[in-house]
């Protein structure tokens, strides 16, 4: 369902990815051992959230701005694979799903260093007028 309260950031085809990611891993981490709870299950899916968290927050701002916020973005989506690849190691997930994720975490970074260069490119066309 639609909100009646929409915001534009909610159109971007990159939040939409990120919000799905997210919620991928949340429903990954319901799996983990109960003593993961506060460490590697809470990492994951605090970086998993952070993606598109940080493409929601920069939205607002200035292009510049924007392209920090998507740096970040990246950065946290990076540390995704370090955590679907621990947990892959400690046997918390399968091979395939950690291939899944990379898989979603690759397209993802795809998309923000595009969006990146998108940004960067209006920036310099509205500075050279």
């Amino acid at each position: 369902m639609k909100s009646i309260y929409h915001f534009k950031f909610e159109d971007l085809i990159i939040y939409n990815k990120a919000i799905d990611f997210g919620e991928s891993v949340h429903d990954q981490v319901q799996a983990f051992p109960k003593e993961e709870a506060n460490r590697l299950a809470s990492q994951f899916t605090i970086a998993a959230d952070a993606i598109a968290l940080h493409i929601a927050e920069g939205s607002a701002s200035s292009n510049d701005q924007f392209n920090n916020y998507l740096q970040i973005a990246w950065d946290r989506a990076h540390e995704c694979i370090v955590c679907s690849t621990k947990a892959r190691l400690r046997g918390f997930i399968t091979e395939e799903q950690d291939e899944l994720n990379r898989g979603d975490i690759t397209e993802l970074t795809k998309m923000i260093t595009s969006f990146k260069r998108h940004l960067k490119l209006k920036q310099l066309e509205s500075s050279s007028k």
